[in-house]
């Protein structure tokens, strides 16, 4: 049976988003992109609209599961506080279609996807780019970043790539 995964990797101005499609082993990507919101935009604002973004998705894919990257240390404080937000949204939104979260730090993610937790940007999204046999690195980065905590959460075994 089919298992859709959804990777998110929660920001204010970009949260990227990745969905695949695990059956029988092999892993597709179905989609990915990162829902934007304008700078100059009022905090709350921006946050309805990742909130509405993530349920359209959600009711358009209807994942099985859903991978969320765990906020890390940031020395700015204020980034870290709105980053935070974000991602209790991407929470809320999960919750409220009662799709089981499960929480990955960066250094989780690079060592699923390239066997190496300190794995540099470039290096886990080229093996992005071969696990799910895309033509070319998906961009924007973020949406990079959600595919490989999709891909985490999909348990596959990737020694063989």
């Amino acid at each position: 049976m089919a298992k859709i995964i959804l990777g998110i990797d929660p920001g204010i101005a970009d949260t990227g988003f990745g969905v695949i499609k695990v059956e029988k082993g092999k892993i597709t990507c179905l989609t990915y992109g990162s829902i934007k919101t304008p700078k100059k935009t009022d905090l709350g604002d921006r946050l309805v609209t990742l909130y509405q973004d993530l349920n359209s998705l959600l009711a358009r894919y209807h994942p099985d599961l859903s991978a969320v990257e765990q906020l890390f240390f940031n020395t700015n404080v204020t980034t870290a506080l709105i980053v935070g937000q974000a991602r209790g949204v991407a929470l809320l939104a999960l919750r409220q279609h009662n799709i089981p979260i499960v929480n990955f730090t960066p250094s989780q993610v690079k060592a699923a996807v390239c066997s190496y937790g300190s794995a540099p940007k470039l290096q886990v999204q080229k093996m992005v780019k071969t696990i799910l046999n895309l033509e070319k690195i998906p961009q924007p980065d973020d949406a990079a970043d959600a595919l490989a905590l999709a891909i985490c959460a999909s348990g596959a075994r990737l020694e063989a790539l």
